[in-house]
């Protein structure tokens, strides 16, 4: 009998911790949404890290967005993407063609304007470790997909405690893919021009761009 209740206590002391972890981490979220979302524009230059040592991928490479409420313009691997609020424009001067396309009606896709809310929704919280980054302490919090089908095994996203912005993201896939981006810049409420999120068509066909509608 003294064991069960040992081992019962133990079981409900370890729920407990548990959920106050739960609680912290959604509480350290919420702040850093909140923060995010009281910002007029924000612009984000990062470093993209992929590997899969089973595939023998191991690329590194930058981008940056600047984003001003759902609208975005988002540069990476020499292209560029402009959502307007209505309408994806994807520039790829290389192949000098431009592909115009509805904005995504799927709710769980993975999109510029969501790469700093994207945690909102749809995981399970756990508070994680704490690191020293030159300087700078690092909490992370552990993202578990509530949905089951997904190919994601789980996400850390450090936060910047003493900012509370992000300060990067490690996504681990089920196939042993790990994808890690980290914030190299922050900077918010900038003077933006009136046409950064236009895309101005007739100049792109006066340059012998190709325009692909989907």
């Amino acid at each position: 009998m003294k064991k069960i209740i040992i081992v019962l206590t133990i079981m409900l002391t370890a729920t407990f911790v548990n959920a106050q972890g739960s609680d912290k981490a959604k509480a350290l979220l919420d702040e850093v949404y909140n923060k995010v979302q009281s910002y007029d524009n924000i612009f984000v230059d990062f470093k993209f890290d992929l590997k899969n040592a089973d595939a023998g991928i191991n690329q590194e490479t930058r981008g940056d967005v600047t984003l001003a409420g759902n609208k975005y313009m988002f540069n990476y691997l020499g292209s560029q993407q402009i959502f307007d609020g209505n309408k994806v424009y994807t520039i790829v001067p290389e192949n000098e063609e431009v592909t115009i396309e509805d904005k995504s009606d799927d709710e769980n896709a993975m999109t510029p304007s969501k790469m700093l809310t994207f945690y909102k929704e749809g995981h399970n919280y756990a508070w994680d470790i704490l690191q020293d980054i030159q300087g700078r302490k690092i909490q992370y919090v552990k993202l578990t997909p509530i949905d089951s089908d997904t190919e994601i095994k789980s996400r850390l996203l450090g936060i910047d405690m003493g900012t509370k912005h992000i300060y990067n993201l490690i996504e681990t896939g089920k196939n042993g893919t790990k994808t890690t981006i980290t914030v190299n810049s922050f900077k918010t409420d900038q003077t933006l021009s009136e046409t950064l999120f236009t895309f101005d068509e007739a100049k792109y066909k006066d340059e012998g761009y190709f325009i692909l509608r989907n």
